[in-house]
């Protein structure tokens, strides 16, 4: 039982990126999204809304299951460098240096410590006879 979600993109940095998923990693989601609401770093709140989407995603995958009953977590996120726009910028004396705009992309999977036991007593009933 675990739900993905992807934030593709970002116009930050990888390296920036990868310091606010490295807070949360394998963080309980009421843990992690209190990390990420109070971080200061430029992409905790994309982050926060990428995190209550994968939240949203398990809900509807599981309709049955209660959230304060799955015991869920960050089960895996990881940040891939994107698209990166290059630019000039002038230099002295007529040259000019390049200026690369990098971006990322963000996949989020959170999963759940509990998985839902079936009922073996009839099973068992079976075994029995």
């Amino acid at each position: 039982m675990e739900a993905v979600a992807k934030l593709k993109n970002v116009p930050t940095s990888p390296r920036k990126m990868r310091l606010v998923a490295d807070l949360i990693r394998g963080e309980k989601v009421n843990r992690a999204l209190n990390i990420l609401k109070f971080e200061p770093k430029v992409g905790a709140a994309k982050v926060e809304k990428l995190l209550l989407s994968a939240i949203s995603n398990w809900q509807s995958k599981n309709e049955d299951i209660r959230l304060e009953d799955a015991d869920l977590y960050v089960k895996e996120i990881f940040v891939d460098g994107g698209k990166m726009l290059k630019r000039l910028r002038p230099a002295p004396q007529g040259r000019a240096h390049r200026i690369r705009k990098r971006s990322n992309h963000v996949t989020l999977v959170i999963g759940s410590h509990n998985t839902v036991e079936l009922d073996n007593s009839n099973n068992d009933n079976d075994n029995n006879e």
